[in-house]
């Protein structure tokens, strides 16, 4: 079954840089969407990156310009770039796969990915 696996999570100051990693493991479709959520204390989860098989991406509007997603297809590895960290962007980060499809309009909605990591906690000081 697919199994993932974030890392790269921690502390930073307002302004600064993190790389989120998720390993993905058992992965057995030619279409999908990899995505990264993330989770304030709080607060409802939050579709914040997606990611295509052919590298289309989408972002969240909070993180544009700020964010990158990527994904290493040989290593499947899924990566985001974090820049400009701002405290708002607090918060469990968890990566997702959904059930071989795109990505399409409704990327962000939890019902489309069965398969989520822990999660990675960032956390960003002012």
């Amino acid at each position: 079954q697919v199994q993932l696996m974030e890392s790269g999570g921690g502390s930073v100051q307002a302004g600064g840089s993190l790389r989120l990693s998720c390993e993905v493991s058992g992965y057995r479709h030619s279409m999908y969407c990899l995505a990264w959520f993330r989770q304030a204390p709080g607060k409802e989860r939050e579709g914040v990156a997606a990611i295509e098989e052919d590298d289309t991406t989408t972002y969240a509007d909070f993180v544009k310009g700020r964010f990158s997603i990527s994904h290493d297809h040989r290593a499947n590895i899924l990566y985001l770039d974090m820049n400009n960290l701002k405290p708002e962007d607090t918060g469990m980060y968890y990566c997702a796969h959904d059930k071989g499809l795109w990505c399409g309009a409704s990327w962000a909605l939890l019902q489309g990915y069965p398969y989520w990591g822990q999660g990675t906690q960032v956390t960003v000081s002012s």
